[in-house]
């Protein structure tokens, strides 16, 4: 599965599943899981060049962990849900948040904010052998070296097994998908010219470095241009 960013053919990003991050944006804590879709085109690895960001976007950080899937499967229950599993990456779910919060107040969806090109960097893939308890991964994320994210999945409203029969009980997930599991809190906007990193270790926030990268952002040119 380490090409899943090859052969997977959808991004599907949990919303509000941290309940401190649901809270800062004043949104309600959910009673069940909801999700929303990124185009694959949105990927982008480190070395493959900057986060660009698009004209009168103010574009926000979500570091998640990332859950690749190794089978396809519908309906999975949770007690199964580790047999369709392959592994892991460390994925940022990257936000228009003007345009998001544009569209919501019209009652439209939030492809456009979530979907620009460069707006999912991910890393390398980590084999589900390298993270034995999925709880005890830390999450880390920083804007010019300043931290401004940083939790475990310990604290999620709805734990992965539960994210993996939800999802499979209303679309099929199929090898390579990426399902992306909520950000905790500290979310805050990426101007041009600066740079973030992202790390993920195990066990633990002060565990083995298991993943790290870093992109620089720079202002996109041409394209969409966001007018409040």
């Amino acid at each position: 599965m380490s090409n899943f960013l090859r052969t997977g053919r959808k991004i599907v990003a949990i919303g509000r599943n941290y309940a401190d991050h649901a809270k800062e944006l004043g949104n309600a804590v959910p009673k069940e899981p909801f999700f929303f879709l990124k185009p694959t085109s949105s990927y982008i690895s480190p070395g493959e060049g900057p986060v660009e960001i698009p004209k009168g976007v103010d574009m926000h950080h979500e570091v998640e962990l990332g859950v690749v899937i190794g089978k396809n499967g519908r309906n999975i229950p949770q007690k199964d849900a580790e047999e369709y599993i392959a592994g892991y990456t460390l994925a940022i779910d990257l936000t228009a948040r003007n345009v998001q919060n544009a569209v919501k107040a019209k009652g439209l969806p939030w492809s456009s904010a979530k979907g620009f090109d460069t707006f999912c960097p991910v890393g390398p893939f980590i084999p589900k052998s390298k993270i034995g308890d999925v709880t005890q991964v830390g999450l880390q994320f920083k804007v010019n070296d300043i931290v401004k994210q940083k939790g475990t999945p310990k604290d999620m409203i709805f734990s992965v097994p539960k994210l993996i029969e939800f999802v499979s009980g209303i679309m099929k997930l199929e090898e390579g998908d990426l399902l992306l599991t909520g950000t905790p809190a500290g979310v805050g906007p990426i101007v041009a010219g600066e740079k973030f990193s992202a790390k993920l270790t195990y066990p633990g926030l002060e565990g083995e470095v298991l993943s790290e990268y870093e992109f620089d952002v720079v202002d996109r040119q041409g394209g969409y241009e966001f007018k409040a």
